[in-house]
């Protein structure tokens, strides 16, 4: 007797296969490297890194602008700039811009509020370098035919 699988499986389980195989190339001490040198040197966000669970949040926030620049990375391979397809998914970065800078404001309570525009950036910033990582690493790995 066969098993009978439909196509939505299959395509998850391969993308959870490419997504593993990506994020081998990614360590914890360029994770903590990337989120102190960020928000470790600011005034307004030192303070919050000492708490336990937001330094963690910060890690999963990175680590999904990474997989989405590798799974987007795929355009770039075909010949589009980076620009380009920075805008086909404009939509899920600002997303974890968003998702970063609320949890940030909330851990915070509100002692960042005055200074709520530069965080806001910060957070931009923090996501659109993982994305681009993540987005080389991917090209990278199409180039050498590992996806």
């Amino acid at each position: 007797m066969n098993v009978v699988t439909t196509f939505n499986e299959k395509r998850r389980e391969k993308q959870l296969k490419y997504e593993k195989s990506v994020l081998k190339e990614i360590s914890l001490k360029n994770l903590k490297e990337r989120v102190t040198q960020y928000f470790g040197s600011s005034d307004l966000t030192s303070t919050l890194l000492l708490q336990a669970g937001v330094e963690e949040a910060c890690y999963d926030v990175a680590i999904e602008s990474y997989l989405l620049g590798a799974h987007f990375s795929r355009f770039g391979y075909y010949g589009e700039s980076a620009q380009d397809v920075k805008k086909r998914c404009r939509k899920e970065e600002k997303h974890l811009a968003d998702t970063l800078y609320n949890f940030l404001l909330y851990w915070g309570k509100g002692s960042e509020a005055v200074y709520s525009e530069s965080l806001y950036y910060l957070c931009e910033q923090y996501i659109e370098s993982w994305w681009m990582e993540g987005f080389r690493t991917g090209e990278r790995r199409h180039k050498l035919r590992l996806h």
